[in-house]
């Protein structure tokens, strides 16, 4: 059975490049050989910018979280809804890894948007 790894990283700031980085970073957990659990992808049919609906896709995604093996982190900025599943993790003893940009880069190729 896979590893699942969830996705932790920005996403509010600027979600149209940030759901880009996000595709990256999926690639690159699943050329590693994981599951990822990526619950940015709610944005599809969720606003982030909206309270509520904001609230709901962070609740969805800390609900997948107890299911996970590890948190995976990445970019350069820790948002406060990062903070918060990376929070959530170290209450529940879940694993946390920095993946940096050199690793996905030696990996996937590319560079960052």
């Amino acid at each position: 059975m896979m590893k699942k790894v969830y996705i932790c990283a920005p996403l509010g700031s600027n979600v149209s490049d940030n759901r880009e980085q996000v595709r990256r970073y999926t690639k690159y957990a699943l050329l590693c050989g994981t599951a990822p659990v990526v619950p940015h992808f709610y944005v599809e049919c969720l606003d982030d910018s909206e309270k509520r609906e904001r609230e709901i896709g962070m609740a969805a995604g800390l609900s997948l979280l107890w299911f996970c093996d590890e948190l995976w982190i990445f970019g350069d900025e820790i948002t406060s809804g990062m903070e918060s599943e990376i929070r959530f993790c170290k209450n529940l003893n879940i694993p946390t890894r920095k993946i940096r940009e050199k690793e996905i880069v030696k990996l996937i190729g590319g560079k960052r948007l």
